[in-house]
Parts: C-alpha cells; sequence; structure tokens
C-alpha cells in the first residue's frame, strides 16, 4: 500500500475554460499562459489541502500527475451562413488559443494532455436564442446576420478518454485520490469502480451544482480555485 497519499488529478479542459470566468475574472480573455497559471494553480490548492489533512510536511510530492482533456480544434471551413465569407476555423482566435495552451500545459511538470476530435455533426443551424426571437417575431428573418446562426461541431473521445483514465489509474494503483474537475454525471461508472477498488474520489465542480447521480458516487467536493490565490505547484504553501 502508499505510505502516503498519491494523487491524480483529472481535469474536464471544455469545463474548465466554462468556469474559469466567475471564478478567476481578473484574467485576461484568451491567454493561454495565464489560463495555464490558472490550472497550475487549481492542481495546487487541491494538494495544499490534502497536504493539511493528510501530512505533516509541505513538500508536493504526493502528485502522480495532472491530466488535461480537451479537443484538437477543428481545422475545417465553410461558407458563412449570410455574408457568405470563407470561414477557416483553423485560424479562429479560438484554434490559436486552444493550440498555444496545449503547448503551454506540454511543458508543465507533470501534466498531460490528453486530446479527442472535433468533427461535424451538422451545418449552420438558426441558434436556439434567434430562433424563440424570430417565432415571437422580436426578430425579423430580414434582420439575421451570421451571429445568429451556429455550425454543429462536436467534441469526440474526450470523455471516453477521461473514464479510461480513471479506470486505468485505478487499477494499476498508480495513485489512492483522484480529484475530477468536472460538472456532469458522465462519470459515474468509473466513479463507482475507482471507490470499489479503495480509491478515494474528490469532485471539483468549480461552483457548479453537483447533480445527484454524481454526488452519490463521489467521497466528497473540494476547490481548488477559489477567488483568492492558491500556491503554484513550485511554490511552498504559507
Amino acid at each position: 500500500m502508499y505510505d502516503r497519499p498519491r494523487v491524480a488529478v483529472l481535469i474536464d479542459g471544455g469545463f474548465f475554460l466554462k468556469r474559469l470566468p466567475s471564478l478567476r475574472p481578473d484574467l485576461k480573455g484568451a491567454d493561454p499562459a495565464s489560463t495555464a497559471d490558472a490550472l497550475n494553480k487549481l492542481v495546487g490548492g487541491h494538494l495544499y489541502r490534502l497536504n493539511r489533512t493528510y501530512c505533516a510536511s509541505s513538500h508536493w510530492s504526493l502528485l502522480y500527475r495532472a491530466f488535461y482533456y480537451d479537443a484538437k480544434p477543428f481545422e475545417g471551413s465553410t461558407e458563412r451562413p449570410v455574408s457568405r465569407q470563407r470561414l477557416d476555423y483553423s485560424k479562429t482566435p479560438e484554434a490559436d488559443f486552444r493550440n498555444r495552451l496545449h503547448a503551454e500545459l506540454r511543458q508543465t511538470r507533470k501534466f498531460a494532455v490528453r486530446l479527442g476530435d472535433v468533427y461535424r455533426e451538422h451545418g449552420w443551424r438558426l441558434s436556439e436564442k434567434a430562433s424563440k426571437a424570430v417565432a415571437r417575431q422580436e426578430l425579423l428573418p430580414t434582420d439575421l446576420t451570421d451571429d445568429h446562426f451556429e455550425f454543429g461541431l462536436r467534441q469526440k473521445g474526450v470523455d471516453m478518454r477521461i473514464g479510461t483514465d480513471m479506470a486505468s489509474i485505478t487499477l494499476k494503483r498508480q495513485a489512492n485520490i483522484i480529484i475530477l474537475v468536472a460538472g456532469d454525471s458522465d462519470f459515474v461508472t468509473t466513479a463507482k469502480l475507482a471507490r470499489r477498488e479503495g480509491v478515494e474520489v474528490i469532485l471539483d465542480p468549480m461552483g457548479w451544482s453537483v447533480r445527484p447521480a454524481l454526488f452519490e458516487h463521489i467521497d466528497g467536493v473540494q476547490t481548488g480555485l477559489p477567488r483568492r490565490q492558491m500556491p503554484q505547484l513550485n511554490e511552498q504553501p504559507e
């Protein structure tokens, strides 16, 4: 068995990026370096709390690895629905941000980047908000612009990679504490497996409400990124 806790942190990247502005409004918008720093602080915050709970020492050797799950930017192109201008997704600010963030994390000690894919599920469709506005006659069809439409992109393989790694870490005894930074209940099956094998599963929903289906199969909720600053992985806590 372990002489001290061994921790794996699994971060759903899409969820993290959606929740980050509400917890860190001070951060610059699409800045990969600041986002990578926030991820570093999130992991450091969890380790700081676990060190205070389980250990008298203040060093960070209990981290097995932090895994960041995201999807590769979509690289296709299409024609905008109203203006008919060509849109190359590989050259959008979002694609540039994701690529640079992934590069930052690959150079960060003890971080592993796991990438799924993005594929085209359908073409341009009127957004739900715009559709309701048209139905209520608050928006005329002649007033529609490109911004009223959404292109049907869908991630594939991200949740599968999180579940596979949770199961692998559990069965290979690589960690005895798994911290899952996520907000949905897609990981109930692997969370149940981990707990049956004696692994403690802690959820960090980043302030999001926890569904009963997931809450029932975890060992607690802990936040790693409060509004105040937390130690970096390479810093000593106060």
